[in-house]
């Protein structure tokens, strides 16, 4: 009998009270290494990223994606970009969504709508919100890795080429419910803030669990950096999107990205000084985000023909 799995759900308040409670942040650093070994992914609350200002971003992000297709249209850009990513707006034809592609504040090529008025301040600031809260988990998952201190923060230290996509998810058909097929993210850490609408799947032990809505949370992943970092300590688990029917799916979600010219491998902690051979070979980031990037705007006919972390990066290969 398939085991019943319950995906976390895991209190951060204690992160906020100085040096205060080091005994909770000890138990809360504990369930969340558990939280990355067994599942990749979990929710967050209390994460310090205000509920009403949470709400009142993708209010204006439905409001932006609600309106007539001409006027989104006017965000469409094929400015350069520091990653190969299209700016501004888009279609995905495969994954049935549209989206708002955005790099940090002030970055050459981010285009935003002038209508819903505040667009840019808002998503900004949401931004740089969603960053302080990665930086938070990064910092908590350095320190349930027993690794030196800020070892992570120093390895992925450059906040450039950090993303954030404001989507909307088209309503299922009679013959068609499939959103975003099954993936791993290829970036550090994930964050995920969705609406009500679900939809959110995470495949664990072979079987598909709904990742539900909970008001004011953040759904956090790991992310296969992490898992290359960790050779497998922590895993970026397979996830995918079902789209609701009768009803859009509105949803962020921000990439803490890793610098393309960096190269990733699994740590000396997690091999050699516990004598552990490497599941993965050495990579450059730039390489394997690359293929990936491509694949997403062009995807191969067959979807077993995807790349994936193993397909890649695997030391056996």
């Amino acid at each position: 009998m398939a085991r019943a799995v319950s995906i976390p759900t895991i209190d951060l308040s204690t992160f906020f009270l100085n040096d205060e409670d080091q005994e909770g942040k000890k138990k809360v650093t504990e369930i969340i290494k558990q939280a990355c070994s067994e599942y990749g992914l979990f929710q967050v609350v209390n994460h310090g990223v205000p509920i009403d200002f949470s709400h009142q971003a993708m209010e204006l992000c439905k409001e932006f994606f609600d309106q007539p297709y001409e006027e989104k249209f006017k965000v469409y850009t094929e400015s350069d970009a520091p990653l190969p990513c299209p700016h501004g707006y888009r279609k995905h034809k495969a994954d049935k969504n549209e989206y708002l592609f955005m790099l940090p504040p002030g970055t050459t090529g981010n285009v935003f709508p002038t209508n819903p008025p505040h667009f840019q301040l808002i998503m900004e600031k949401l931004f740089n919100k969603f960053s302080e809260t990665c930086q938070l988990l990064e910092g908590i998952l350095n320190d349930s890795l027993g690794l030196p201190p800020n070892c992570l923060k120093d390895y992925n230290n450059d906040r450039c080429v950090d993303i954030l996509l404001s989507c909307r998810y088209f309503p299922a058909t009679e013959t068609q419910d499939n959103g975003a097929n099954s993936h791993q993210d290829p970036a550090v850490l994930s964050l995920i803030f969705q609406d009500d609408a679900g939809g959110l799947e995470v495949l664990i032990d072979g079987e598909w669990i709904p990742v539900t809505p909970i008001e004011g949370a953040l759904v956090f992943h790991i992310c296969d950096v992490l898992q290359v970092l960790t050779n497998d300590k922590f895993v970026s688990p397979f996830h995918q999107v079902l789209r609701p029917k009768g009803k859009s799916r509105y949803v962020f979600v921000f990439f803490y990205n890793l610098n393309g010219e960096k190269w990733v491998e699994p740590l000396p902690q997690f091999t050699k000084v516990i004598g552990e051979p490497p599941k993965y070979r050495r990579f450059q980031y730039k390489d394997y985000f690359g293929v990936r990037v491509k694949e997403k705007l062009n995807p191969p006919a067959r979807h077993e023909d995807k790349t994936t972390l193993i397909t890649f990066a695997s030391a056996t290969n």
